[in-house]
């Protein structure tokens, strides 16, 4: 995509109030768009395939509920798999939830922030195509609503189905990134609704 992909879909428009708000962080604008480049348009895919890639996009956009970005990332993987595509939607119906969750050790200062929530699991791991991409579905839940729970544990699952250390990598980068654009993305819109503290 040779479009600025959160300027696509925060839909800035050239010399616009956002464009020139964007314009005062040129670092970050291009970084965050080689980011993406990097990871969805990569020179090779090496570990993570790009169906992958886009399943993971699409799953974890669809949670946030925010309808273009999600139909963004769900079209991009429609592009590889539409059975996927598919699998996906399903997916995210039983993931939606809110957050973020997790438990802190019980003696500890923060054990009062401590909070429960849905503890996500694949509901058809058939329809994904078996353990590998239900493993990244459940990491990406964990690492989207239950950060503070990740652990050698949660990585060791994602192991056991199959994924190496650079696919682990490769796949904490993608959700990291999404849910880093999805929060710019909704900033922006804001700031758009709101035109407040925008130079004219």
């Amino acid at each position: 995509m040779s479009t600025d992909v959160i300027d696509h879909l925060a839909g800035i428009e050239p010399a616009s109030r956002l464009d020139r708000l964007r314009d005062q962080r040129p670092e970050a604008r291009r970084n965050a768009q080689l980011s993406y480049l990097a990871l969805f348009a990569p020179d090779s895919p090496g570990a993570v395939t790009l169906a992958e890639r886009h399943a993971v996009a699409a799953f974890v956009t669809g949670l946030y509920q925010d309808a273009g970005v999600a139909r963004f990332y769900a079209d991009r993987l429609a592009e590889t798999s539409v059975p996927l595509r598919a699998a996906i939607a399903d997916e995210i119906e039983a993931a939606k939830t809110t957050g973020p969750y997790g438990s802190y050790p019980a003696e500890g200062p923060l054990a009062v922030e401590s909070v429960e929530g849905l503890r996500y699991r694949v509901r058809d791991r058939g329809a994904l195509g078996g353990d590998r991409l239900a493993a990244a579905l459940e990491h990406a839940h964990l690492l989207t609503f239950r950060p503070r729970e990740s652990s050698p544990d949660a990585l060791r699952a994602l192991v056991d189905a199959g994924w190496t250390t650079p696919g682990i990598v490769t796949l904490s980068q993608l959700v990291a990134f999404l849910n880093f654009q999805v929060r710019v993305i909704a900033g922006l819109r804001l700031l758009d609704a709101t035109q407040n503290g925008l130079p004219s």
